[in-house]
Formats: C-alpha cells, sequence, structure tokens
C-alpha cells in the first residue's frame, strides 16, 4: 500500500496498477486520493476490468476520498480462477478488503458490482457505511437472466459496426445516446500506459452464468440493508431493468434514488456532471 510520504494522485488515469496477495490468489488494484478515513471501493460490471471506470466518476470522489478500484479473482491481472456465483464473488471481494487492512469502507458498485456489492453487505453488514447501487438490481429481479441474450445479441450487433459493445449494452441508439457512448468510449482510453489486461471469452461467460443464476435465485432480504443507500440509473436500462433500481428503492429503507431521463444502462455515464456531485457529496456524508 502507499505509504503518507507519497504524492496524492487524484487522476485515476495516472493511478498505478498495484498487487496484494492472500488465500492463494494475488489481486490486482488502483488506488488514488488522500489516504486517512474510510476508503471507497469500486465494484465493476460485467466482462470489466480496472481501465472501465470513469474518470469523470472516479476523479471527483477522489479529491477528497481515499478510491480503491480491483479486479475480481480470475480477471485482468488478477489471479485465480473467475467467480462462478455472485455469492463466491463476494467473498473473494471481502478477502481483497480484508487483505488491504480495512475493517470499514463505502461501496460504489455498478451493475453486476452491485449484485456482489448486496450480496457483501447481506453477509458483512458492519463492513460496510454507505452503499452506492447503479445499473442494478436486487437477487431474483424479474428479467436479470435475460442479460445473457441482451448480451451476446449487442456484442454480435457491435462486431458487424466495429464498435465497442457498451456502446449498445449502455446507451440509447438515439442522437444524444451515441453522443454520450462515443465519449464515453474515448474517456475509458484516456489512460495510455499500465493499461489491465482484457478480459477473455471464458470469463464473460463464466460471469454471465452467475449472473443468470442470480436472477433466478429467491429473494435476498433486502430490508436487512440498513446503510445509507444511494440508486441511480437511466430511465430505459435494457440489461438490467430500470424497474428494478425502483424495486431496490422500495426495499431498502431510507434510499435514495435517482433516475436519469432519456438514457439507458450507463446513465451515470451518459449524465456523469450531475451524476459525480451527488454520488461524491452522499459518500462525504
Amino acid at each position: 500500500m502507499t505509504t503518507s510520504n507519497d504524492p496524492v494522485i487524484t487522476s485515476y488515469a495516472l493511478a498505478p496498477t498495484r498487487t496484494v496477495t492472500t488465500a492463494g490468489a494475488t489481486y490486482a488494484y488502483r488506488e488514488l486520493g488522500p489516504r486517512g478515513g474510510i476508503p471507497v471501493v469500486l465494484f465493476v460490471h460485467l466482462a470489466a476490468n480496472l481501465d472501465n471506470w470513469d474518470p469523470r466518476i472516479v476523479d471527483p470522489i477522489a479529491r477528497n476520498r481515499h478510491v480503491i478500484a480491483f479486479d475480481q479473482r480470475g480477471v485482468g491481472r488478477s489471479t485465480g480462477k473467475v467467480a462462478r456465483t455472485i455469492e463466491e464473488a463476494a467473498d473473494h471481494a471481502h478477502e481483497f478488503i480484508a487483505a488491504l487492512g480495512f475493517e470499514t469502507v463505502d461501496i460504489l458498485s455498478f451493475s453486476m458490482g452491485g449484485f456482489i456489492a448486496q450480496d457483501l453487505v447481506l453477509e458483512h453488514p458492519g463492513l460496510v457505511r454507505r452503499l452506492v447501487l447503479t445499473g442494478t438490481g436486487p437477487r431474483g429481479g424479474k428479467d436479470i437472466d435475460k442479460v445473457v441474450g441482451t448480451t451476446y445479441r449487442d456484442i454480435l450487433r457491435a462486431t458487424l459496426t466495429r464498435s465497442d459493445p457498451k456502446e449498445f449494452l449502455f446507451f440509447n441508439r438515439d442522437t444524444a445516446g451515441k453522443a454520450a457512448a462515443k465519449a464515453f468510449i474515448a474517456r475509458l482510453q484516456e489512460r495510455t500506459t499500465d493499461r489491465d489486461r482484457p478480459v477473455g471469452v471464458t470469463t464473460l461467460r463464466t460471469q454471465l452464468k452467475a449472473i443468470q443464476k442470480y436472477g433466478r435465485s429467491a429473494p435476498s432480504d433486502l430490508s436487512a440493508i440498513t446503510q445509507p443507500t444511494l440508486i441511480a440509473n437511466g430511465d430505459h436500462d435494457r440489461m438490467v431493468p430500470s424497474a428494478l433500481s425502483e424495486d431496490l428503492h422500495r426495499r431498502i429503507t431510507g434510499s435514495r434514488l435517482v433516475i436519469y431521463p432519456d438514457s439507458g444502462h450507463g446513465g451515470i455515464f451518459q449524465f456523469h456532471e450531475e451524476f459525480a456531485p451527488v454520488v461524491a457529496d452522499f459518500l462525504a456524508g
């Protein structure tokens, strides 16, 4: 970990990649922002590595908070086998956090990361102080299991048009959505050195099976989540239906819900200028 004498990095594009080894696996991670206090740990989406976080959301948080992003087991530069279930991924996330020595964290999660974060909070309620769930839904949520078909169809569409699949999966295909998609993909390329290892097809398939099982599982008792919780999404999420964000809001007492208009699964990225100060303020509470 970084010592107090090291310069404070507040740009995700410049955050060095570090590793920590525990329980037979080596986890790759990046950290930025001032050290001290409760860190904000980022839980990323399906088939994503360290390079998939939007710097326009991470950097504003890192101005005042210690932020940590990590690769799940078997993803990017992390070793070990990819989790076959969301429960197992939550166990791995807990393992990683414990390896860094933190007893309390805040969590910012997106999509599959939100599934993992919910399981982690329910299993280790004392670990998490504040929770952010974006573009995500509850265990057993209606149509979550259909993400498999949606993902494969949009990967095909992206292949045929030589585009990034996230342009189809995360954004509406209208004028505003297409522009937001191009801008988002460009931001992910701002880091030019020390990039992460690409995520392979085997990892994608394993994670999709885990999501499908999560979607077909019995619901969790979300009334057990008592942490302050911020929920956000676009109003036309094709991957994890927007109605499921409203479902989370109803079931997590005292939660706050933000829905961005005319946007999809990546609504927080399309409306990053609005979302970044909201989430930074929430996490500072």
